[in-house]
């Protein structure tokens, strides 16, 4: 076998697991950004609002008897 051919063959196979890596950690970081939003605006939230928001006919109507 060819020694540079050989080389040549594991310096691509570096670049391209260098390549995914990249892309790997800037996946994460974009992830970790979206949760660290997702998490501020729920703890922004009030709790009242988002209840009535998922069952907006409770709490409409009173029944008062004397």
């Amino acid at each position: 076998m060819d020694i540079a051919r050989l080389a040549m063959g594991m310096s691509q196979q570096n670049v391209q697991q260098q390549a995914s890596i990249a892309v790997m950690k800037q996946s994460l970081d974009m992830a970790t950004l979206q949760a660290d939003g997702l998490t501020k605006l729920l703890a922004s939230a009030d709790a009242q609002a988002l209840q009535h928001a998922a069952q907006p006919h409770l709490g409409g109507h009173i029944d008062v008897s004397l």
